[in-house]
Order: C-alpha cells, then structure tokens, then sequence
C-alpha cells in the first residue's frame, strides 16, 4: 500500500524529511499504532505526558547531553564557584530531565499545546538538549536563593548589576513563596530599617519540598533563562561567597 498525502497537509509538512520518509514506509498494522500513540498522548494530561516522555527518552538524552562536555564543565565550574555541592552525574542528569518535563507540564496547564512542541524539540535539537545544562544551573541557584535568609538575599541583589530587575524577577517571587507558606513571618514591616530575627533567620528548606516551592514559583522557561544568561554571559549574575554569607552583626537581631 502506497501511503499518499496531500502537499499542502499542515501536520504531514511540517515533518521533517526523515520522519515523512519513515511515516511513508509504514505497513497499515504499523500506521494504527502510531495513532494509537497519538492518541493516548494527546488524550492524557500533562503529568503523564511527562511520565511517559521519561521513561521513553530520558537515556538518550542523558547520552546526548553529556557529549556537550564544553557546557558540563562551564556549569561545573559555576557550580564549585557558588559553592553548590552538586554534581553532574548521569543519574543527577536523568533526575532533571524527568523534572524538566514534569515542570514544564506545570507549566502547560496554561497553554498545553506548548508542551509536547518543547518536549519534541528537546529530543530532536541539540540546542535544546543543551538547555538541559541551563535549566539544571537556574534551578540550583534558585534553590540557594530559596534558602538563603532574607538579609543575605538583600547582600546578594545589592552586588547585582541590574538590582531592580534581579529583585522583580527573583527575589519579590521568592519572599512572597516564604510568606504565604509561613517559611518566614515577617514583623513590624512598617519600620523600615527594623532588622528583626525573621530578617536574618535562614528558611529551613530542603529536599522535596524545596524542589516543590521553586517548581510553583518559577516556569521552567524561566528557570532555564537564568541559567542560561549566567552561561552565555560571565558577569551577569555577581556572587561574592564571604560577603552574602557573613555573620550577621548582634544589633541586627533585637526585640
């Protein structure tokens, strides 16, 4: 059986080459598998989606990512320079990646269409595979922001180069997650040079609960262009280890 399809098909001519050649040599028992899966794809929600995407393509993809060997030791190196203890091992690799997809199925609660698009290009383009490395490295250091008290947040967007945009864009969104989740409780707000404990306190947060936070505080778009800004340009995100995290002066905390 010939399998014909008109040119100006919208789906079978954005395929590419490859794929129409393959779709085209496919036996009739074959073809009803494929639309099976299409199918049970388009019909399932998001969380399996991204279930099925892991358990489907997650070791190849961790094959592919890590022969870019130039941006895993750039993000290594970022990681040992913000003294974040992880590393880029293939299970630590496959782990985001399967969160990648779980996230960006969050994500796609707003628009769904967008998800198995950005699922596809992950698998076909190595660009896209490679901003596995950029999403990794924004969602460490949004885990550090998560965890870093309120006074060394203030130390850190003070040596930023553009302070009211890394505020708005990170640091507005991370204290808002700690109020509305009684992380920290602030008090007597109204004093604006008041350093209060909640003030210097660091959050207690890790593990699944932190992941949890940073996932409904930040799109996944959002978390891979902070990575990736940090990648492609140097100086863009400031970090000064002995500065942020110094001891905090004993008239900081008074009742």
């Amino acid at each position: 059986m010939v399998f014909v399809q008109p040119d100006n098909d919208p789906i079978f001519g954005s395929l590419p080459l490859q794929a129409k050649g393959w779709l085209e040599g496919l036996p009739w028992e074959q073809r009803r598998y494929v639309l099976s899966l299409c199918h049970l794809m388009s019909a399932s929600p998001p969380e399996m989606q991204a279930e099925f995407l892991d358990d489907y393509t997650a070791d190849g993809l961790v094959f592919r990512v890590i022969q870019d060997q130039d941006t895993k030791q750039k993000v290594s190196s970022y990681l040992q320079q913000f003294h974040i203890q992880t590393e880029l091992t293939e299970p630590v690799l496959r782990s985001y990646i399967r969160q990648f997809y779980i996230h960006s199925a969050q994500d796609a609660r707003q628009q769904p269409d967008l998800y198995l698009e950005s699922a596809l290009r992950l698998m076909i383009s190595t660009q896209e595979r490679n901003s596995v490395f950029s999403y990794m490295l924004g969602f460490e250091l949004i885990k550090l922001m998560f965890q870093m008290s309120w006074s060394q947040q203030e130390r850190l967007y003070r040596i930023q180069i553009s302070q009211e945009e890394f505020i708005r864009n990170y640091i507005r969104p991370i204290q808002h997650t700690h109020r509305i989740n009684g992380i920290v409780v602030p008090k007597d707000e109204d004093q604006f040079f008041a350093r209060r404990d909640y003030f210097v306190k660091k959050p207690a947060l890790q593990g699944k609960r932190l992941v949890e936070l940073v996932m409904a505080t930040f799109t996944a778009e959002t978390v891979s262009s902070f990575g990736f800004g940090i990648i492609r340009t140097q100086n863009s995100f400031q970090f000064d280890y002995e500065y942020i995290y110094a001891a905090e002066p004993a008239e900081a905390i008074f009742d």
